[in-house]
C-alpha cells in the first residue's frame, strides 16, 4: 500500500488524500455492522477503525494525510459545542439550573481531585505534570454522550439531566485546565506571575463575547436567508470563531456554545440544529478515526518511556480506574445533595465514563505547552485511555440510559397484525340483489397508487428528525428555485408591456 501511495503522489498528490478519506469514511462504516451486532455505539467503531488503519496494524492511511487534517478535530469540537448549546435554555436553567450546576461541580472536580492526589501524593509526578492532568481528567466526551443518545432516541428527565450536565462539564474542564495551565507554566518558571494566570481567563471572556455576537448575527442572518444558505451561514460563522479561536490559541469551543446558547434562546428554532447533526456525522466519523490512527502503542509499551521512574502503562492504567470511580463518586454525591431522582443518583456517573473530543484536543495544547518528553507523555497517556473510554464509555451510557429507563423496547405502531383483520374475519355483506360495478384498470391502478402513498407516509416516523428536517429544506429550496425560474422567465414579458 505505500508503493502504491508513493505512486499516486508522484502523479497527482490530491489523489492521495482523498483516496485515504474514502477509506476512513468507507471501513467506518463498515466496522459499525460488526459493532452493531453487539449493540455498540458507533464511536466504539471508529475509534477500532482507527486503530486498524493506524501504523500499527494496517497502515492504510499515510501520516501525511493524518497530519495534513488537523483542523478536523478543531471543526467537530465546534459542531459538538454548538449542538451543546441548544440544551442552554433559559427556561431550563431557571427550573433546575442549581441542580445541574452542583452535579457538574461534584462529577468534574472529584475526579480532577483524585488524580491530582494519585500522580503527585502518591506517584510523586511532579507538579505541573500532575495538575494538568488533573484538569483533563473534569473533560467529558460530548461527541459520545450525544451520538448514543441519537442512536438510541433516549428522551426524558435523566436524559435532558445529562445532557445539561455533559455541556456544563466542557465549562468546567476549560477553567479548571486554564487554572493548571497557569500554574504549570509558573512553577516551571519558578515564580507565579498574576498574568499568567488572569490571561487565560480573559481569553476565554473573549471568546463567550465573541461568540453571544456571532450568535446574534446568526439570528439576524437567518431571518433575511432562504432556507437553501442556512447551513452555509451556520458553518460559516462556526468556522469563523474557529480560525479566532486557532489564532490566539484558546479553544473554540466555549464560544461555539456560546453561539447555540444565544440562537436557541433568541430564536427558539431548533431545525437548524437538527440540519447541522444531519450534516457532521461524516465529520465526526474522521474525527475519531484520526484519533485511533494516532494512537501509539509502542510509546505506551517501552519501558524506557516513563515519567519519574513510573512506567506510562501503569499511570495510564491507574488514571483510566480511578477518573472512573471519581465521575461515579463525583454523580452521586452531586444527585444525593440535590436530592434527585434515583435512577440519576444511581446511573448518571456510568454516562459521564467516555472522554476523547474535549481531553484529546486540551492534551494537545498542554502538550505544546509543556514540551519535550513530558509533553510527549501527557498526551500518550491521553490518547491511549480516551482510546479505552469510548471503547468502553459508550457502552456504560448506553446501560445507563437503560437501566434509567430513558429508552425501551416500544410496540411498533404499524404493526399490521393489530391493524389488518385476520384471515378468519368475515368480509362485509353486501345486498346480492345490488350489482358489483366494473372498474376499468386505470381505476384499479389509482387507487392502488394511492395506497400506498398513504403507507410511505404512515412509515414517515421511522426516519429521523435530523433527515426530516434536512429533506424539508431541501424541498423548500427546490419550490424557492422554481418560483425564480418563473419569474425570471416572465419578467421579460412584463417589461415590454
Amino acid at each position: 500500500m505505500e508503493l502504491l501511495y508513493e505512486q499516486l503522489n508522484a502523479v497527482s498528490p490530491v489523489s492521495v488524500v482523498i483516496i485515504a478519506i474514502g477509506i476512513m469514511l468507507a471501513v467506518g462504516v463498515f466496522v459499525t455492522r460488526f459493532t452493531g451486532m453487539l449493540r455498540l455505539p458507533n464511536v466504539t467503531a471508529y475509534i477500532l477503525t482507527g486503530v486498524f488503519l493506524g501504523p500499527f496494524c494496517t497502515n492504510l492511511v499515510p501520516q501525511s494525510v493524518v497530519k495534513g487534517m488537523d483542523f478536523i478535530p478543531d471543526i467537530a469540537l465546534a459542531f459538538i459545542a454548538f449542538s451543546a448549546g441548544e440544551f442552554f435554555k433559559m427556561s431550563t436553567l431557571r427550573s433546575n439550573g442549581t441542580k445541574v450546576i452542583l452535579i457538574t461541580l461534584f462529577e468534574s472536580l472529584v475526579a480532577s481531585v483524585l488524580i491530582f492526589i494519585l500522580t503527585y501524593f502518591i506517584l510523586h509526578l511532579g507538579l505541573p505534570f500532575s495538575i494538568i492532568l488533573a484538569a483533563l481528567a473534569s473533560a467529558t466526551a460530548p461527541a459520545s454522550t450525544l451520538m448514543t443518545i441519537r442512536q438510541t432516541g433516549a428522551k426524558g428527565d435523566f436524559v435532558n439531566t445529562l445532557l445539561s450536565v455533559v455541556a456544563l462539564d466542557d465549562v468546567v474542564s476549560l477553567v479548571a485546565f486554564s487554572i493548571a495551565v497557569s500554574v504549570a507554566i509558573a512553577s516551571l518558571g519558578g515564580s507565579f506571575s498574576i498574568g499568567d494566570i488572569v490571561k487565560p481567563f480573559l481569553l476565554n471572556i473573549v471568546m463567550v463575547a465573541v461568540g453571544a455576537l456571532l450568535g446574534l448575527l446568526l439570528k439576524f442572518r437567518m431571518a433575511h436567508h432562504g432556507t437553501d444558505n442556512r447551513l452555509i451561514v451556520a458553518i460559516a460563522i462556526l468556522f469563523a470563531i474557529c480560525g479566532l479561536g486557532a489564532a490566539i490559541g484558546v479553544s473554540p469551543l466555549l464560544g461555539c456554545m456560546t453561539i447555540g446558547m444565544v440562537y436557541i434562546n433568541t430564536t427558539e428554532d431548533e431545525r437548524l440544529f437538527k440540519q447541522l447533526n444531519y450534516f457532521s456525522p461524516p465529520i465526526l466519523l474522521l474525527f475519531f478515526v484520526k484519533s485511533g490512527i494516532e494512537f501509539r502503542l509502542n510509546t505506551l509499551l517501552d519501558i524506557k518511556s516513563a515519567v519519574a521512574n513510573t512506567p506510562l502503562l501503569l499511570i495510564g492504567v491507574l488514571y483510566f480506574i480511578v477518573r472512573i470511580v471519581g465521575k461515579y463518586l463525583g454523580a452521586f454525591s452531586g444527585c444525593l445533595l440535590c436530592n434527585s431522582t434515583k435512577e440519576q443518583r444511581n446511573f448518571l456517573g456510568l454516562a459521564l465514563i467516555p472522554q476523547a473530543g474535549v481531553s484529546i484536543g486540551l492534551a494537545a495544547l498542554g502538550a505544546r505547552l509543556l514540551g519535550g518528553e513530558t509533553g510527549a507523555n501527557l498526551q500518550t497517556i491521553i490518547l491511549s485511555s480516551s482510546i479505552l473510554y469510548e471503547l468502553v464509555g459508550p457502552a456504560c451510557a448506553k446501560l445507563s440510559l437503560y437501566l434509567s429507563h430513558s429508552y425501551g423496547s416500544s410496540p411498533d405502531p404499524l404493526n399490521k397484525t393489530a391493524a389488518e383483520p385476520s384471515e378468519t374475519t368475515e368480509p362485509p355483506t353486501t345486498d346480492a340483489t345490488e350489482p358489483t360495478p366494473l372498474r376499468s384498470d386505470v381505476s384499479t391502478l389509482k387507487e392502488r397508487l394511492q395506497e400506498i402513498q398513504n403507507e410511505l407516509e404512515q412509515k414517515e416516523y421511522s426516519r429521523s428528525a435530523e433527515e426530516l428536517a434536512f429533506n424539508q429544506a431541501a424541498d423548500e429550496t427546490e419550490e424557492t428555485m422554481s418560483a425564480y425560474d418563473y419569474l425570471r422567465r416572465h419578467r421579460p414579458m412584463r417589461n415590454r408591456r
